[in-house]
Parts: structure tokens; sequence; C-alpha cells
């Protein structure tokens, strides 16, 4: 796959932000000794971008300042969730058990270049997508092994999303146009072309609409819908410019996306074709949070660069809350239970 104006650096290059991407099935798990040097820089309105491994990664050369970590707020209630943070080069998932502590209480191992994850509210089992190995795989709350797995032939898969209503699954294939469905997240999925160039992330919201962001043909990020009950996409505008495309996720009221390089989430209202802005969450602090995840009043942001996990008020936003600790390789992905 290329993305316009694709520059690309040996390993070890510094970055500071990362963008979830692929372009095989199948995506590495190390970075590549065999990487070319920089190409020309990219021309304005464009995505500038750096191919390591399985992954592109946005190039922007500008210093990070690390968030700071401190206790859990006293004012979480005493039930919490457990929390999963994909691993992508070490194909695992890290476990933690905040806010009752920061730290990472164990991992998930065997999940082959981990990259995005859903769940359904209020539901005690989660999906994490494995691109290396082109499966989406099914673990129940505290496992750590699989209790089903999802097989695709289109492409690298890297997000998923589940309908609440119909419990079809929707999933990104990077370096294509496309989405794989699976009809009650089971059996064999039906591949349908979104419009995209490359197709990054989804949500479903409460009527059931499928949303995708990625990379259009011209470069530049973009929206499409699958209107429920709909076999075919449309493209969908939005108010405000979308610098890089992240994660989306419907709140329970509104149709989010993170921009990954623009350090925000935005909060939309969606009807008739039009997504219009109706808040921003500032993540401060951060280089790159890939997926992010809303939990209630929290936001999970695992930054790449950056190497850990930031905790954040939602909607509030603004500075962080506090910083999970444990041994990062890669995190790029996330997701809460609650228990």
């Amino acid at each position: 796959m290329q993305i316009s104006n694709l520059a690309k650096y040996a390993a070890g290059v510094t970055v500071a932000a990362a963008l979830l991407a692929g372009c095989s099935s199948g995506g590495s798990s190390a970075l590549s000794p065999s990487s070319t040097g920089m190409q020309n820089a990219v021309t304005p309105g464009h995505l500038q971008t750096l191919k390591v491994g399985g992954l592109f990664l946005a190039s922007a050369m500008l210093p990070q300042v690390k968030p700071i970590q401190i206790a859990p707020a006293k004012h979480h209630k005493k039930k919490s969730d457990d929390e999963y943070v994909s691993n992508f080069y070490g194909s695992e998932l890290l476990v933690f058990d905040y806010p009752k502590g920061d730290a990472s209480t164990g991992t998930v191992t065997g999940v082959t270049d981990a990259q995005g994850e859903c769940t359904q509210t209020g539901k005690k089992n989660f999906w994490v997508v494995a691109s290396g190995a082109d499966e989406i795989e099914e673990f129940a709350f505290g496992g750590t092994t699989p209790i089903s797995t999802l097989s695709e032939s289109t492409g690298e898969p890297a997000g998923c999303a589940i309908d609440a209503k119909t419990n079809d699954m929707a999933v990104t294939i990077l370096g294509t146009a496309d989405v794989v469905i699976f009809t009650g997240s089971k059996g064999t999925g039906t591949t349908v072309s979104d419009g995209l160039s490359s197709s990054y992330f989804d949500t479903y919201d409460k009527a059931g609409d499928l949303f995708v962001d990625g990379i259009t043909s011209g470069g530049s990020a973009g929206v499409v819908e699958e209107a429920a009950g709909s076999s075919s996409f449309k493209a969908v505008t939005t108010s405000n410019s979308i610098v890089f495309p992240g994660e989306m996720q419907w709140d329970g009221k509104f149709v989010t996306l993170n921009d990954q390089s623009g350090h925000a989430i935005y909060q939309y209202a969606c009807a008739s074709d039009a997504c219009t802005l109706d808040g921003t969450v500032a993540l401060n602090g951060t280089s790159d949070c890939v997926q992010t995840w809303i939990s209630g009043k929290l936001v999970y942001c695992p930054d790449f660069p950056n190497e850990d996990t930031v905790v954040f008020k939602y909607p509030a936003g603004g500075s962080s809350i506090a910083t999970l600790t444990g041994s990062y390789d890669g995190p790029i992905g996330s997701v809460a239970i609650a228990k």
C-alpha cells in the first residue's frame, strides 16, 4: 500500500507520532533494517508517513512532553474496569486494573501483531485484531486464551466494531477500500468496499449505522458511512478538518473520532451524510494516541511513540490524570471491560 508522498526511514529512527496502518496481509513484528532512506517531504495538504515494520508512522519530528505519572484520582468509584492494551511488536496484551492501580497486572500472550480492540458496553468479553495472523480473537474477561476466532483473507485487519443491535462485527482492512462484516460476530465474513483508499477504524452508532475512517484516494483523511439496512457506503463530510484519522467510537451520544496528529477526540452529531462538530476533547501532552477507548467518564490513550498509556477524564480532557506503567513494546490499541 502507498499513501501519498510516503517517506521511509531506516530502523531506529525517532518518530513523534504513530499511525495505525499496514502494507500487506501479515504485519511484521520488528523494525525493518532494510528500509530505504527518506523521500521528498510532503506537499501541503498531504500526509507524511514512515513505514516501519507492519505499521505506517506519521513523521512529525517535534519534541514531546511525557505526561506526569500520578496516583489514581480519589474521585473514582471503588468499582473499576480491567483494561487491555495491545502491544504490536510484543504480540501481546498488557492487563491493567485502573483506578485500583496503575501498574500492569499481567499479560495475554500469543496475539500476533496485536492492533485494534473492541467490545460492547456491559459485556464481559472483548475482541482483539491479530493482524499478523489475519484473525480477530475473542477473549473472556480475565481469560488468557481465545474462546473463539474469526478469520479473513481480504487483507491485513486493523480495527473492529460491534453493532449493539445485531451483534454484527465490522473489521477494517489496511491498504484496501474494504470492510469485512461478520454477521452475529460469527462464521465467514462478507467483504464490502467502503470507497476509501485504506480503512483504519470504525464504529456503529445506536441506530446501527456504520462509520469508517481512513485515507481517501486523494491522500487526505476521510469518513464514510453505511446506513443501517444498506449494503453500500457513502462519503460523509465533517465540519472540521481531520489531521490524521484514529479510533472511532460511539460514546452513547456522539460519534467520536480520535485525531492522532490533532491530539484530540472530536464529538460529532451525524445526520444526512454530514457530521457536525459538537465538542473537542483535548489530549494534552500526548505524542500519538492511536486507538483510544472511552469508558464512562474516562478515556484511555495508548501513546505509541511515548511507549505508555495515559488516562484522561472524559469529556473534560485537558491534562492526563494518570499514566499506566508496564513493559510496552508498541502500544497501539485498548479496551476497558467493566467488572
